[in-house]
């Protein structure tokens, strides 16, 4: 029988996450009263928790330490906001991961192998705490029946208990000072005689702290009435010793904490005044960010976070509104401003967080789910908080992410992946020719990344780059792309020493101050020509920055080298911005090439294109190609050079030579 039960009340739910050993725990806890809500899978697990109404949840991550790390941040927000318990079971062997465990959010661990009876009594213990959490929450006066305290009457030197303390000391309703000093251990007890001496002497108040038998670590609050002597006292229980580290990271964050929110919450409500409205915000990607570059760039993160979160507040509200951190990754704001203004603070707050975070490994983008509520009738700090949390978690699964064909792995564990995959070589440079229609000669190539993933086989460019941008790594793989084709290519052959290579830059590059500085420096020191180079960048990349992009692009002809537009016909294809940028070459994207054999319509479009590019002084050069029907289509409307698997698939250096000795 569980303690509630004792009591005469229902068994109490406890939540239940385990990925493999589900059903021994909900026979162990069920077996010992309480109600069991399982679940073997984390899909979901926000909502089933929420439906659950436990104020307890166990996170099993033995044997699962991944998913059950991404599990607790997931849950340790909410489980927080709500005044819940979040309590960790880890293999014995695991425990140098517990440190994750606690950034993450967990409040209580367990390591196994654990006995029934262990794992019984942590549940109560974990029950109890959630409801002194609970109790202290409310924000209002305790009942009298609940107070610790006592009182000493020196003209019958009788010490009286309240009942509370009466059954948490198992102490009689009275008994004499000296049998009440005797409950003080031997080491403090002469710091209750100077306590009471103090009192003597003059003072009003006073304090000490001690281990009380029973209770743990106490401060005893006195107060003495000057007319007759009298001492009452409050006693505090301080519980566990708060973790330093958790205290001290959300001071330095600069906002309170769920207890606060909380309280403050419960008085606004409790005055029946104007009704509240809360913001609540998820970050992203935090945890990705966590794994990646650490704790300490967590922690940084974090504050980043509450100091932007902060200005917007600033600015919107003044000080008439509170933020606060939730836990984990979450942060509250709350104001009684009228709801339209707390609905645009909202969205200024999601365009503020949508920006990159810098970090210590570069930038970090984020990206937040942020969800409002406002206060109904009869609401308190729980039922708000609870329906805010049920907003967020039903925001966090409307998003879709899409994935190539094939591809069955979150994107946020190949973003984690990618740090080891560049540590470790895996990141492979391939190189696809590009041909002259005319002469069939092959005069360049394409530089190609492909990762050679452990587990998933070959990964293509375009699965790299968003697993970069997810992890915050774009502007280092880039890079990491662009420094390994040019030594691999300045290490050619004699037989492919007349070849142009293409290399590829990407809209953060652009952006970059001394960018140009940079891939030069990385040119020369290679060793490769810059003369036979040529730099594409997307059309995407130049539509963002423009201004910064015709900068650029100057900056490297002038340099020595040619650029080139990628994909064109991806975007919003202008002829405008085409006549501003100093190019060399357009890039037909694939889908324009392969179009060429389709309508008249389709047809005509490409015309128009190569026309345009052509009346501009630029070369053209289609990629994709894939048939000689639509190879002659296209030299028909006079484009000059291809690529594709028609002439080759992206190639290693020694199938390059081979292919370009054939043709020689």
């Amino acid at each position: 029988m569980n303690e509630t039960e004792a009591n005469g009340g229902a068994a109490a739910p406890v939540f239940i996450l385990s990925f493999r050993q589900r059903d021994e725990l909900a026979a162990t806890l069920a077996r010992a009263g309480w109600r069991v809500v399982a679940a073997r899978r984390s899909d979901g697990v926000e909502r089933r928790w929420l439906a659950s109404g436990a104020s307890v949840v166990i996170v099993d991550a033995r044997g699962a330490l991944d998913p059950g790390l991404a599990a607790t941040e997931a849950l340790s927000g909410l489980v927080e906001a709500q005044g819940g318990v979040l309590l960790v079971m880890v293999s014995r062997n695991q425990t140098d991961r517990l440190g994750d465990f606690l950034s993450a959010g967990a409040t209580q661990f367990l390591t196994s192998p654990v006995s029934e009876a262990e794992l019984v009594y942590a549940v109560r213990f974990a029950e109890a705490r959630a409801r002194r959490r609970a109790n202290a929450w409310l924000g209002g006066e305790a009942d009298a029946i609940d107070v610790l305290g006592w009182r000493y009457d020196p003209a019958r030197r009788q010490v009286e208990y309240t009942p509370a303390i009466c059954s948490a000391i198992e102490a009689p309703e009275a008994e004499p000072l000296r049998m009440a000093l005797h409950r003080i251990a031997p080491n403090d007890r002469q710091l209750a005689l100077s306590a009471l001496r103090h009192l003597r002497s003059g003072a009003v108040t006073t304090a000490f702290a001690h281990e009380m038998p029973g209770m743990g670590r106490v401060v005893q609050h006195l107060q003495r009435d000057p007319q007759n002597g009298r001492v009452d006292a409050l006693v505090e229980a301080l519980g566990e010793a708060p973790d330093a580290r958790m205290a001290i990271r959300d001071a330095l964050t600069g906002a309170r904490d769920a207890e606060g929110a909380r309280h403050w919450l419960n008085r606004r409500l409790a005055a029946r005044g104007r009704p509240v409205s809360v913001i609540l915000i998820g970050l992203s990607r935090f945890a990705l960010v966590n794994t990646t570059y650490g704790r300490a760039a967590g922690d940084a993160l974090l504050r980043a976070v509450s100091r932007r979160v902060q200005d917007v507040v600033r600015e919107d509200f003044g000080r008439d509104a509170l933020v606060a951190r939730m836990g984990g990754s979450d942060f509250l704001v709350a104001s009684e401003a009228e709801h339209a203004r707390v609905e645009v603070a909202a969205a200024q707050l999601q365009e503020a967080l949508a920006r990159p975070f810098a970090t210590s490994g570069g930038d970090a983008p984020l990206g937040a789910e942020v969800v409002s509520v406002t206060s109904q009738a009869e609401d308190d700090a729980t039922s708000l908080l609870r329906r805010a949390s049920e907003a967020l978690v039903e925001a966090r699964h409307s998003g879709t992410q899409s994935f190539p064909p094939g591809v069955h792995v979150a994107i946020d564990q190949l973003a984690v992946d990618l740090r080891g995959a560049l540590e470790q070589d895996e990141i492979e440079i391939l190189f696809q020719p590009q041909v002259e229609i005319a002469s069939a000669a092959i005069t360049g190539v394409e530089a190609l990344a492909r990762w050679r993933h452990p587990k998933l086989g070959e990964l293509g460019a375009e699965m790299l780059f968003a697993s970069a941008d997810r992890a915050g790594l774009g502007i280092a793989v880039s890079e990491h792309v662009q420094r390994v084709a040019l030594e691999v290519a300045a290490g050619w052959p004699a037989a492919l020493r007349k070849l142009r290579l293409s290399v590829n830059i990407t809209a953060q590059d652009v952006g970059r101050q001394g960018f140009v500085d940079a891939l030069l420096g990385r040119i020369d020191a290679s060793g490769f020509p810059r003369a036979r180079l040529t730099v594409e960048i997307t059309e995407s990349g130049l539509m963002s920055e423009l201004g910064e992009a015709a900068q650029l692009l100057a900056a490297l002809r002038t340099a020595g080298c040619r650029v080139a537009i990628d994909d064109f016909g991806t975007g919003y294809s202008s002829l405008a911005y085409l006549k501003a940028l100093p190019l060399d070459y357009l890039k037909i994207d694939k889908k324009l090439s392969q179009d060429i054999t389709g309508t008249v319509r389709d047809r005509v479009v490409v015309r128009g294109v190569i026309d345009m590019a052509r009346s501009l002084g630029l070369a053209v050069i289609a990629e994709g190609v894939e048939t000689e029907e639509q190879l002659d289509l296209l030299a028909k409307e006079g484009c000059q050079y291809f690529q594709g698997y028609l002439c080759a698939e992206p190639l290693t250096v020694a199938a390059l030579t081979e292919l370009v000795g054939e043709g020689a």
